[in-house]
């Protein structure tokens, strides 16, 4: 019955996944039998039919040594845009167990924007081997595509589109639309390109079909046609996707030839990749971390980040034994201490984070940077007015002295206001020197929140209380 469902076009995602998503478990042992036993045929019948998002679950659902079996034993109908899917570690342990006459007759069924997607992170020597099964015009393509820079619209370009020249009218248009058996799976807009292969203008489907025959096509051109060069930053080029709510847009090099084109499906894995990158920097995570790292890649990667953390502690904690008297004097100051830090701390964080966001989606410039820290200034300001009434109530309450309600309540505005500058300023002052914000900010943010939340309040309560 569940192969049944498994073939089904109408659900194959509920056939094959549970309530909360996940590849089911019983579906996984049926493939991996059928792996150990090289049933080729119960292969194809299980996995032939899924889709590339679904096969790509499956393959990191395996154990590392089924998955090139699988790929193996499957032949031509394993969809190499699978590999698109798994995590970059996962595809590179595939590809090196794999032939290189396997990936080449794989990589010929693909989009080339996909293809070059997959090559793009094994050595020169490996992508050579494989590159020199493929025939020429496609192998020259994807070549083409490797040279530009990693990240860049020439990567993540389509090399398929539809071109026609300037002399054609519509009726030419839809005639070679019907008659061309090549044409790119899906598109959008058609390309007017001189004899040199110059880039004249675009012609959408819709308008195309909707106009009458004898009309020439560069009648029908976009005026306000934007264009992206391969060498662009691909998170520049989705910005201008979502600015100007483009569905497709073309690709030149630097002689405004055209080589590709972009679509929104690419855009939008994209701006998940930069998102990613965002909340791992953030988080002190490397970029290219991924769940199937080994535990010693992980460890490395995250080592730089907590090495850095350590320095801003052994900073603070140097603050804190400038008062080390006043601390043996008043016990009371080490037990509310922590509350100080780890309030700055959150509050910086929460600028921070608005900040280094603004900056990556160029929401924040040197246009508004005034009002917004103007803004944020302010906020940390009546937070920690606020903060410092329910921290003054609470530490009168619980040790009994009003003085001490006073003193913690002026350094909660102190480091508040402190954590709400510092979240603000460091990100900016790092992009103007060229530094990632989402990398490095969080150890001079916590540097600041530390050494100031500590200095205000033991420096206060020192002397408030006369504590020497």
């Amino acid at each position: 019955m569940l192969d049944h469902d498994l073939k089904s076009e109408t659900a194959p995602e509920d056939a094959l996944r549970d309530e909360a998503g996940a590849i089911r478990p019983d579906y996984i042992e049926r493939v991996r039998d059928a792996v150990e036993h090289h049933d080729s045929a119960v292969l194809r019948h299980l996995v032939g039919g899924l889709h590339e998002s679904d096969a790509g679950d499956l393959i990191e659902a395996l154990d590392p040594d089924m998955r090139p079996q699988l790929i193996e034993l499957m032949g031509r109908d394993f969809d190499f845009s699978a590999l698109t899917e798994v995590d970059d570690a996962v595809r590179e342990e595939i590809l090196d167990e794999l032939k290189p006459e396997t990936v080449a007759e794989g990589v010929r069924e693909l989009d080339s924007d996909d293809a070059v997607y997959i090559l793009e992170d094994l050595d020169q020597k490996e992508q050579d081997e494989i590159l020199q099964q493929l025939p020429i015009v496609e192998r020259a393509a994807l070549e083409r595509s490797l040279t530009y820079p990693e990240e860049s619209a020439g990567r993540r370009m389509q090399t398929e589109f539809i071109s026609v020249p300037p002399s054609w009218n519509v009726g030419q248009a839809i005639d070679y639309l019907r008659e061309t058996v090549d044409l790119p799976e899906r598109f959008y807009e058609l390309y007017v390109v001189d004899k040199d292969q110059k880039l004249l203008g675009a012609v959408a489907l819709d308008r195309l079909l909707r106009t009458k025959r004898p009309i020439p096509a560069v009648d029908l051109m976009d005026q306000d046609l934007r264009k992206v060069r391969a060498t662009d930053d691909q998170e520049a080029v989705a910005r201008q996707f979502e600015r100007y709510n483009l569905v497709a847009a073309p690709v030149v090099d630097e002689n405004d030839c055209l080589v590709g084109v972009l679509t929104f499906d690419d855009i939008v894995d994209v701006i998940e990749q930069e998102a990613e990158e965002d909340i791992k920097a953030l988080g002190g995570v490397g970029a290219h971390e991924e769940l199937s790292d080994s535990v010693w890649t992980t460890a490395k990667g995250r080592f730089t980040w907590l090495f850095a953390n350590l320095l801003t502690a052994l900073l603070a904690a140097w603050v804190i034994k400038q008062f080390e008297h006043s601390i043996e004097k008043m016990v009371s100051l080490a037990v509310l201490m922590p509350i100080v830090a780890s309030m700055g701390g959150n509050a910086g964080t929460q600028t921070m984070t608005v900040a280094v966001r603004a900056l990556a989606t160029r929401d924040l410039s040197d246009a508004n940077a005034a009002r917004v820290a103007r803004r944020e200034v302010l906020v940390g300001l009546l937070n920690g007015i606020a903060f410092a009434v329910i921290m003054g109530a609470v530490a009168i309450a619980w040790f009994d002295v009003a003085d001490l309600g006073i003193v913690i309540g002026l350094a909660m505005i102190c480091v508040l206001t402190a954590a709400a500058f510092g979240g603000f300023v460091i990100p900016m002052a790092l992009t103007k020197l060229g530094v990632d914000p989402a990398v490095s900010s969080g150890p001079f943010v916590t540097t600041i929140t530390d050494v100031v939340g500590f200095f205000s309040f033991l420096g206060i309560a020192t002397l408030w209380f006369g504590l020497k």
